[in-house]
This record gives C-alpha cells, structure tokens and sequence, in this order.
C-alpha cells in the first residue's frame, strides 16, 4: 500500500528527497541541484533541498522544458512504481492545460536544420 494514502508521518522528507521519490527526478543530485538552482518553488519561494515537505505544500518545479505546478498529496522518501509516485502529488488543472500547450507548440515547432 502506498504512503500516499497515510497520515502525515512524524518525520516529513526533504524536499530534494520528495522530488525523486515522485519522480520529478532520475536522481537525488539533479533534485538537489534543481532546488538549489532555483528551479523548484515551494509555497512561491525558493528553498534549500534540506527543507521538509509537508502536505498541502504547493510546489512549482522546472524540468528541462515541462513546468508542474502541483500540491503535495502524500509523503514518502522511497522511489516506488510511477504509478504510486503519482499518488503524492496533485497538478493544477492551469498547470495541467499550459503543459499540454507548450507540448503541442513544440510539436509544430521546427525541427532544427544539419
């Protein structure tokens, strides 16, 4: 059973931890380095990747070209099935619609030349 679905556990991950276990991230490094290069937002501000998470928190993160803006729904610090990772979290229905704009513009995009 996922940790989605439980209560708050006493002790809340790291952020950077968060973000891999919901596979934003391949790896911890990358999500530490995205915290700390600012590419994720947590409650519209930066952060350190030691900050704990906590339900409710809204987190606005940038990955190569995607952009979530999502609201944390459960806690857990082990990378499990994408399946369950998908349950820790839920993206804004505007986050959801900008997401499927920026993929259809670079469909149409161009492909670059030799």
């Amino acid at each position: 059973m996922p940790q989605a679905k439980n209560p708050e556990p006493a002790s809340r991950p790291r952020i950077d931890k968060w973000l891999w276990a919901a596979r934003f991230f391949k790896t911890r490094t990358l999500a530490s380095d995205a915290v700390d290069g600012g590419r994720v937002k947590l409650n519209g501000s930066t952060t350190k990747p030691a900050k704990d998470v906590k339900l409710g928190d809204r987190l606005d993160i940038r990955a190569g070209e995607q952009n979530w803006d999502i609201v944390v729904q459960g806690l857990n610090e082990q990378r499990r099935p994408a399946s369950e990772a998908q349950l820790l979290y839920q993206e804004t229905p505007d986050s959801v619609q900008l997401r499927t704009q920026a993929a259809k513009l670079r469909k149409l995009a161009p492909v670059p030349g030799p």
